[in-house]
C-alpha cells in the first residue's frame, strides 16, 4: 500500500506536507519558503543522491555523499519545467583516487541513479495524473 501524503493550508497562510508517518515540509511562497516547483527539483535532486550513495560511500567511506544541484528550464507560456539538468558533485581528494577509479565510481553512480531514482524515471516520460475534486456543503 502506498503511504498517504497530504496538504493543508496552515493559519499563517503557508502549506504543510504531512505523512502518515508524521514528516511534516512547510512550503509556499514567499521569503525562506520552498515553492512545490522548488520541492520538485529537491526531490530529483534527493533521489540522484540517495541513489548514488551506496557506490560513494563503497569507493569513499561511510558518511560520504554528493552534493546534487539541479537546475530547470522553466516556461512561462507553458506555465511548466521544460527540463532539467543535474550536476552531480563528489570530493573525492580524501580518498586520493586514481583517474580510472574516478571514472568507475562515476560509471557506478550513473548506474545506481539510473536504476533506482524513482523521480528521474517518472519525470523521463510523460506521466498521467488523475485528479477527483469533492466539495462538502
Amino acid at each position: 500500500m502506498a503511504k498517504r501524503l497530504w496538504v493543508e493550508r496552515g493559519e499563517d497562510g503557508t502549506w504543510e506536507g504531512h505523512s502518515d508517518e508524521g514528516a511534516v515540509i512547510k512550503f509556499g511562497r514567499g521569503e525562506g519558503l520552498f515553492t512545490p516547483g522548488d520541492l520538485l527539483q529537491l526531490a530529483l535532486a534527493g533521489c540522484a543522491g540517495m541513489s548514488s550513495q551506496f557506490a560513494v560511500e563503497h569507493a569513499l567511506g561511510e558518511g560520504k555523499g554528493a552534493k546534487v544541484v539541479v537546475n530547470a528550464q522553466y516556461s512561462d507560456d507553458d506555465d511548466a519545467f521544460l527540463s532539467f539538468d543535474e550536476q552531480v558533485s563528489i570530493d573525492g581528494t580524501d580518498a586520493h583516487l586514481s583517474e580510472e577509479d574516478a571514472a568507475k565510481l562515476e560509471e557506478r553512480m550513473r548506474r545506481h541513479i539510473d536504476k533506482s531514482c524513482t523521480i528521474k524515471h517518472t519525470l523521463v516520460r510523460e506521466t498521467p495524473v488523475r485528479m477527483n475534486i469533492k466539495i462538502r456543503h
